[in-house]
């Protein structure tokens, strides 16, 4: 098995970096409901529409005055008419900077398919940037990285109007209008309607051996092996599940799956781990992310995140909802793979992240600043007037226990990092944060919304029991 991975490894990274690097997809002309429907594809796809200059420009002038206004001009006002599009579910918009921000509203309607009829204005949450890699991280150096508002989950939609207004300038007296960024566009992304690499009965494929004795799953490519290889031995290759254990197997695993460099002291404190559903058994498409992993030396804190995406969304869509932010991040966004190292659902179950092995200190780009030595996860949902479900923070908890574990840190306490660079600390700067911290310790965000920030405190005990810590 170790001469498969090593080799299978190897030639699914050298097959990858020939592959030109994904954008995204070009602007679709406008389609009929019918033919919309007709286009939607298994493996799922993005629309890129520019948003057009909008409403006035300029104020009206007081007539007979040259150079004289009646009233300030106004913000500058972008958007999208009303009109029949491709199939999607999920929305967002982005803009050529990332260093950019956009300040101002940014609204959607969509039209539903199963119902014809058309939603009322929604509103995408504009601070997203601080979901991002580090200043100095390796996404940043791709030149594809792009400022981005939150993706918002619409569901299955065949229609859309976009507005989007810049605030009004900060300096009244020389009536400055409020500017947006340049190269607005607006981002429909389907998910898609099947698992990629799922066997026909769906359910986990099974190992084979191939005419040279190594170890193949069928229907799986080179990059699904790669990442799926990544959590060997906590599951088979091929796995679209990785099962939950108790505590006392877990210590076992956590032991056999570190190679003995475990100390017994830090392994009396693993705990029990969660079922988590592995990046095939959502449906991810390998072939999207950028070949490899980047590790970081090991896990001292996790950042509790919303994904901002709204609540509309059946337990049953949650993979659906994956695959779309997956294709948001690395397609619309630029980043090199889906920037949270997990995520959970409303009804507690937890998905494998960002390829690189559930266990392992995988580099993420999830709290601009400290992605280092840290592991976000993302409570799919927006939390800032809505309270989680218990069976999210029950997940949270879970999941915290286990991996943080696996790295001797204990749920309740301190952790030091050194900042990568942000808007609430320089870059270099050491920081006493939570071992379990919201997203808005780290950057300044209203991240993880209000109703999940105040739920720490006790998820961070019950991690810490279940750690079995006194």
């Amino acid at each position: 098995m170790r001469g498969f991975l090593a080799s299978s490894i190897g030639v699914a990274t050298a097959a990858a970096l020939a592959l030109p690097l994904v954008l995204p997809t070009p602007a679709l002309a406008a389609a009929s409901p019918a033919a919309a429907a007709a286009a939607v594809t298994p493996a799922g796809s993005t629309q890129s529409l520019p948003l057009a200059p909008i409403g006035p420009a300029t104020a009206d002038r007081t007539p007979g005055v040259p150079g004289m206004s009646a009233s300030p001009r106004l913000p500058e006002t972008r958007g999208l008419a009303a009109r029949d599009v491709t199939t999607f579910s999920l929305v967002g918009v982005v803009w050529d900077d990332v260093a950019t921000q956009l300040h101002g509203r940014v609204q959607v309607r969509t039209r539903s398919t199963a119902t014809a009829a058309w939603s009322d204005w929604q509103d995408v949450e504009t601070h997203n940037s601080e979901h991002a890699a580090d200043p100095d991280a390796v996404e940043r150096g791709s030149g594809r990285i792009r400022g981005a508002t939150a993706p918002l989950w619409v569901g299955e939609s065949d229609g859309i109007e976009v507005r989007v207004q810049a605030e009004p300038g900060a300096d009244t007296a020389t009536r400055t209008p409020g500017r947006l960024p340049s190269g607005l566009r607006i981002e429909l992304v389907d998910p898609g309607l099947s698992s990629p690499g799922r066997g026909a009965d769906g359910k986990n494929g099974r190992p084979e051996d191939d005419d040279k004795g190594e170890m193949v799953v069928p229907g799986m490519t080179m990059e699904m092996a790669e990442s799926s290889a990544a959590n060997v031995p906590h599951a088979q290759l091929g796995a679209n599940e990785i099962i939950a254990l108790d505590k006392a197997d877990s210590t076992a695993d956590a032991v056999f799956a570190s190679d003995g460099t475990l100390s017994e002291a830090a392994a009396a404190y693993v705990g029990p781990r969660p079922r988590i559903v592995t990046r095939k058994g959502w449906g991810a498409d390998e072939s999207l992310r950028e070949p490899g992993f980047v590790y970081t030396n090991r896990v001292k804190a996790a950042f509790v995140h919303h994904s901002a995406s709204g609540n509309n969304y059946a337990c049953k869509d949650a993979p659906a909802v994956l695959r779309s932010l997956y294709r948001y991040h690395v397609v619309s966004s630029g980043w090199r793979d889906f920037g949270y190292n997990f995520a959970v659902d409303k009804c507690g179950t937890v998905y494998e992240g960002r390829a690189g092995g559930v266990s392992k200190a995988v580099l993420g780009a999830h709290t601009m600043g400290f992605n280092t030595d840290s592991m976000g996860i993302a409570v799919i949902g927006t939390y800032t007037s809505t309270a989680p479900p218990q069976p999210a923070l029950d997940a949270v908890a879970r999941l915290t226990a286990w991996k943080l574990g696996l790295f001797g840190a204990d749920p309740r306490a301190k952790a030091t990092l050194k900042s990568g660079g942000g808007n609430r600390f320089p870059k270099g700067q050491s920081v006493k944060l939570n071992v379990i911290s919201g997203h808005r310790d780290g950057f300044a965000t209203e991240c993880p919304g209000k109703r999940l920030y105040a739920a720490l405190p006790p998820t961070r005990t019950a991690a810490a029991k279940l750690q079995g810590r006194p």
